[in-house]
């Protein structure tokens, strides 16, 4: 087999990834992946706290534009998309990579989330993705890709996943019902359900060294994924060689998802 660097697979594409937070981050590798096949990227940080970490991989990558985004904050979603839409006039691939809980309803059981916790998990987590290709679309005036992460606890009860779970399955489901939906227009759209990653926003699990260890064990490659391996997926399927591929959950979990 050639050891040669494979083609630029994303040459000319322009991409946002949103949800970088450091450079464990699932979002890094996509945005890592991106660059590496030649993409142009869009990067955004969450906050002015975030901002230190998130400003040098930024410029790292050769991002072209950083700017801020809070999901939760009106108006700073499409701050981005405008300013995508000044600067670069289209856009081809999409990135959603953030989710949030209150820590007491993520740590506590489903039975005990509070109705107030619940909805703000769904609506930074699921309906932010909405709101990001509602906004996404009109740019993808040739077609595109976009991408919401995933996890196995949205399909199958994890322990101490908790609320997560309902959410991620509704994202799923979002994903599916937007890939019919914009399918017409050429834009396809994927949720990706990587393996566990020792993540930030992962660390706030309970027990999720455990967590680690089992996959690890369970997986039939016989070791944990990591943030390159999702990129390098979402780069495969935002390319020419993904084109009729649409509506799926992609696990990027070294086969764990097949054990019984």
């Amino acid at each position: 087999m050639s050891t040669d660097r494979p083609g630029r697979i994303l040459d000319g594409a322009r991409a946002l990834v949103v949800g970088v937070a450091n450079d464990s981050s699932i979002a890094y590798g996509c945005a890592r992946a991106f660059a590496e096949n030649g993409a142009d990227l869009a990067i955004t940080y969450l906050n002015e706290r975030t901002r230190a970490f998130t400003e040098p991989l930024a410029q790292e990558l050769g991002a072209s534009i950083y700017l801020p985004m809070d999901a939760s904050r009106p108006g700073e979603i499409e701050a981005v998309f405008d300013a995508i839409a000044r600067q670069w006039g289209r856009l081809d691939v999409l990135v959603h990579s953030i989710a949030w809980a209150p820590k007491d309803d993520l740590q506590g059981g489903l039975l005990e989330s509070s109705a107030e916790g619940f909805a703000q998990a769904m609506d930074v987590s699921c309906h932010s993705f909405v709101r990001m290709a509602r906004l996404a679309a009109p740019l993808m005036k040739d077609g595109g890709t976009m991408f919401a992460m995933s996890y196995y606890g949205a399909n199958k009860v994890v322990p101490n996943y908790n609320l997560m779970g309902p959410v991620k399955a509704a994202l799923e489901a979002c994903c599916r019902y937007l890939a019919y939906e914009l399918g017409p227009r050429g834009i396809r759209v994927h949720a990706i359900s990587p393996g566990p990653l020792k993540t930030r926003a992962a660390s706030g699990l309970k027990d999720f060294d455990l967590l680690l260890n089992e996959a690890a064990q369970r997986a039939p490659l016989g070791e944990l994924v990591d943030i390159l391996d999702v990129g390098h997926t979402c780069a495969y399927l935002a390319s020419p060689y993904a084109r009729r591929l649409s509506g799926e959950t992609l696990y990027v979990d070294g086969g764990v998802n097949i054990m019984a």
